[in-house]
């Protein structure tokens, strides 16, 4: 595995060819843009998702381009206070081209999942996203090992089966 770089990384959401598929599997993140953004939630305050606009951007250019991208949240009911959260701030990514599904733990426990959150891009590339324990991210690794990208290609196609479009989807 090789580690990679934010810029890196952020390049890779504009150079890829077909599809970009994303595994989420944790409760709670504590990024350094999401951190301030809940607060102001956790506050009442309303949310401008000004800081989600690059991202929305980078969906909107790849999509017109006839890319896609999904996203499976594999998230424990209840939700936690950050999956709550996460809930809200979802519908920006959705109206930008983002196809996510919420998809119940409980109802994945025989499906083999990869140890940690990761991308896989045009089917060729594995993106692993490790974090602490508090939900920063700690790095970035990629992979072209064929087992891990048919384990993660396997594990996404599985829980996607069972998700549930955010449209859908109602928090518990």
């Amino acid at each position: 595995m090789a580690a990679l770089g934010r810029e890196a990384f952020d390049a890779l959401f504009e150079g890829f060819s077909s599809e970009v598929l994303h595994l989420e599997m944790r409760d709670a993140y504590g990024t350094e843009t999401e951190i301030p953004q809940m607060a102001k939630w956790k506050a009442g305050e309303p949310d401008d998702f000004v800081w989600l606009q690059g991202w929305c951007d980078t969906l909107r250019r790849g999509t017109a381009a006839g890319k896609t991208f999904r996203r499976a949240l594999v998230v424990s009911e209840p939700l936690s206070e950050y999956q709550h959260w996460a809930h809200s701030t979802t519908q920006p990514l959705v109206d930008a081209g983002e196809d996510i599904r919420w998809i119940p733990r409980r109802r994945i426990s025989s499906i083999p999942l990869p140890g940690n959150d990761c991308y896989i891009i045009d089917g060729s590339l594995v993106v692993w996203m490790h974090y602490s324990g508090e939900g920063a991210s700690t790095g970035i690794e990629t992979s072209t090992n064929p087992a891990h990208i048919d384990l993660c290609r396997s594990a996404f196609a599985a829980v996607w089966q069972l998700g549930t479009p955010h449209s859908e989807y109602e928090p518990v």
